[in-house]
This record gives structure tokens, C-alpha cells and sequence, in this order.
């Protein structure tokens, strides 16, 4: 894994915990244990290395929440999304 990728997923994570520090009733419709995948808009590459990391870690017991964020923009509102698994 390249420095690159490693900076902008912890840049990532900061961004996701802002959100979510913003919107904490999200943690009420959150699981709680899950996986989490950002994934960047607005930069491909990244996206497509994230999914790749969580088909590698394929856990069949912990759901999947999606993060979609535009990672090279300060409005958060408006352009970060959060997919919850629906409850089974």
C-alpha cells in the first residue's frame, strides 16, 4: 500500500467522524459492529482500492456501512452520503 493511499483513507476517516460528530443521531440507525467503506467520488482510484479491500476482507458476520463522499470538498452536507444496512 502506497503513502498516498494511506493519507487520503485517514483524511477520509476524519472526514466520516466530523459527519458523524455532526449528525449523531446517524448512530442511533448504525449497527454496532459493522465494516466501513468510503468511498470517494471524486477519486476513483481510491474508491476502486477500498472495495477491493473490503472483497479481500469478506466478513460474513459484520454488515457493511457505505460512505460516499466527495473527499476534495468542505460543504459536508452536501455531498456526504451514508448507507445503512437495512436491519434483517
Amino acid at each position: 500500500m502506497n503513502d498516498r493511499i494511506v493519507k487520503q483513507n485517514m483524511e477520509l476517516v476524519a472526514t466520516v467522524t466530523r459527519y458523524i460528530l455532526q449528525h449523531p443521531n446517524l448512530l442511533d440507525r448504525l449497527p454496532p459492529d459493522f465494516k466501513l467503506v468510503i468511498l470517494p467520488d471524486d477519486d476513483p482510484e481510491l474508491s476502486r482500492y477500498n472495495l477491493g479491500l473490503l472483497s479481500q476482507r469478506a466478513d460474513q458476520e459484520k454488515p457493511v456501512v457505505i460512505v460516499r463522499v466527495m473527499a476534495h470538498q468542505e460543504n459536508l452536507e452536501s455531498s456526504t452520503q451514508v448507507y445503512v444496512p437495512l436491519a434483517a
